[in-house]
């Protein structure tokens, strides 16, 4: 279950959501964000640091959520065939953006 301090905190995130309270300010380009994690990886952004690597390719990312998402195409069920290409997608956006490459 959720404790009574994650209920807590979510309930405060859900409050600054739709208050547009956002209290952690970027000094390089003043972006307002919800989270001190999503400050931190706004700073990192600016400096280049890239901290996320990929294990089973030569991928690198400056956010965990970036990083998260393309661990999903390597352990994903990939249902969105290409008829023309012998590739698989875990997301149709994917294969259209093949598509519109050729």
């Amino acid at each position: 279950g959720i404790s009574p301090r994650e209920r807590l905190t979510n309930a405060t995130d859900v409050t600054r959501l739709f208050s547009r309270d956002k209290p952690y300010q970027c000094s390089q380009c003043y972006q307002a964000l919800l989270h001190n994690n999503s400050l931190l990886e706004n700073m990192m952004a600016h400096t280049g640091e890239i901290p996320y690597h990929c294990s089973q390719c030569d991928r690198a990312f400056s956010r965990n959520s970036n990083f998260t998402r393309h661990l999903d195409t390597h352990t994903r069920d990939k249902p969105y065939q290409c008829s023309q290409y012998d590739k698989a997608f875990s997301q149709n956006s994917f294969l259209v953006k093949l598509h519109q490459q050729m």
